[in-house]
């Protein structure tokens, strides 16, 4: 039977990789920001994985992504900041702290008493207040260069339509939104008269392009705000619909091809019946 490999053994074979004299090359000239592009790359692997549903393959990304975390841990420790054991104290403590409606008394001893009944409002409540408190210490200690404020530590680096959503949903919390869809329509149709503005009557090309990149800025936000009013994640939603388009034009290469021609050869209206008919095949209905 093959040995059944432990987290411990996965931090020494980071530490040999990371070795001076005998480790290896690549790994050995790294840094924490040479190694981000990777852990973001790993970080969308698992999704796209779960959104695939392929489970079969979502232990080796999970690996992957584990990985990157026990990478940032080494080169931490060797530069004195911190270890595996620091990470993994730190956000254990962090959860405890966050879910009093489990660890009322904040360790892992602690039982919340039997008959309480805690709703899903107050857990978000609860962990919206905490975050605040905890943003609040951060500034009192020095750690945060201003006054901190509901949208303070949203990260710069999630990606664009992640950051509108979460970047939406705490103005919300601080009663910064509409209380019901109707609006949200009308913003997305105002955005889009303004896109409309533009072109009609900008007329210098930098400034036009300027504004332009502007306001579809606009219409990208309001698209977002309207998936957060149906509870739809719009990144994933999006990513979705990338996959989508990818398989339905991959099979139109394939079916031109099939005729001899490149798909440049065929008129657009041509193109666009193709389109139609792998459709039509997705929905059983050729």
């Amino acid at each position: 039977m093959s040995q059944h490999y432990q987290i411990e053994h996965l931090l020494y074979l980071m530490q040999r990789l990371r070795d001076p004299r005998k480790g290896c090359p690549w790994d050995r000239k790294q840094t924490f920001a040479t190694i981000v592009p990777f852990t973001l790359e790993e970080a969308y692997e698992v999704a796209d994985t779960i959104e695939r549903q392929d489970f079969v393959h979502l232990k080796e990304e999970l690996g992957d992504l584990l990985f990157q975390v026990v990478f940032y841990a080494q080169m931490g420790r060797e530069q004195g900041l911190f270890d595996f054991e620091a990470v993994v104290d730190s956000i254990v403590r962090k959860l405890l702290r966050r879910h009093p409606h489990v660890f009322p008394d904040g360790t892992l001893d602690s039982e919340l008493a039997d008959g309480v009944v805690v709703t899903e409002e107050t857990i978000k409540a609860n962990w919206e207040a905490i975050k605040k408190a905890e943003r609040a210490e951060k500034a009192a200690a020095g750690l945060e260069e201003t006054t901190p404020g509901a949208l303070s530590d949203v990260p710069v680096g999630l990606p664009a339509l992640s950051r509108a959503e979460k970047l939406q949903k705490r103005a919300a919390l601080e009663g910064f939104d509409w209380d019901d869809i109707a609006p949200v329509f009308d913003k997305i149709q105002e955005e889009l008269d303004e896109v409309r503005e533009v072109l009609a009557q900008e007329s210098d090309p930098v400034q036009r392009q300027h504004r332009l990149q502007d306001e579809m800025g606009d219409v990208l936000f309001a698209c977002v705000n309207l998936a957060r009013f149906l509870k739809v994640d719009a990144e994933a939603s999006l990513r979705q619909t990338n996959r989508k388009f990818e398989t339905r034009f991959s099979a139109i290469e394939q079916l031109v091809g099939e005729q001899g021609k490149e798909m440049r050869d065929l008129t657009l209206g041509e193109l666009d019946e193709l389109w139609e008919q792998v459709k039509r095949w997705e929905k059983g209905q050729a």
